[in-house]
């Protein structure tokens, strides 16, 4: 054990299913399955391993309609199991139409897991956002918006490269910075 010490930010906690994260509270175990969601048998079975093995929230990957037709089918296989982990749907693009056409699922997960880089392009992209949010409202869930290289917002990534290290709160060590000034940088 190392004898390093770390100070937690302030947060407001917030629920999900039984579990209660940040405001204070200590931190959960959360893993992913790695199954193919649409084998709703092998995806419940897995969520049970990871359950005993210690997570508190398990994310599965909603990405298709196969998929979001079997969230259901897994939530409910878990409980007659006596496993009440809760279910975080990680969504990619097409969150909107499947939260809108499989309520089941919608109700099923504990949280939805948006990547505002994956919801969509353009003009589409804020009304699929908001659509996701709104279902969110309608089932009560709490929504985790994150953000990872993986998954930036391509227009969000370009305008945050144009903006001078300082006003994004990083900063160049001082043999970089050096080296950038000949070029006006």
């Amino acid at each position: 054990m190392n004898n390093i010490s770390y100070k937690r930010h302030h947060s407001v906690g917030v629920k999900v299913g039984s579990i209660l994260i940040g405001g204070g509270s200590p931190i959960v175990v959360q893993s992913m399955t790695n199954t193919d969601t649409a084998d709703a048998d092998a995806t419940a079975r897995q969520v049970q391993q990871l359950a005993a093995a210690g997570s508190e929230l398990v994310r599965i990957t909603v990405n298709n309609e196969d998929a979001a037709a079997q969230v259901g089918k897994i939530r409910a296989n878990l409980d007659a199991k006596g496993c009440l982990v809760p279910l975080i749907g990680d969504f990619h693009y097409n969150g909107h139409q499947l939260l809108t056409k499989y309520p089941d699922c919608a109700k099923a997960l504990a949280k939805y897991r948006i990547n505002p880089g994956n919801v969509g392009f353009g003009k589409k992209k804020d009304s699929q956002f908001s659509t996701m949010i709104e279902m969110a409202i309608k089932y009560n869930k709490p929504v985790r918006i994150g953000v990872n290289w993986g998954s930036l917002d391509p227009e969000l990534l370009v305008e945050a490269l144009l903006v001078p290290q300082p006003l994004l709160g990083l900063e160049q060590p001082p043999h970089e910075e050096a080296a950038l000034q000949p070029q006006g940088l």
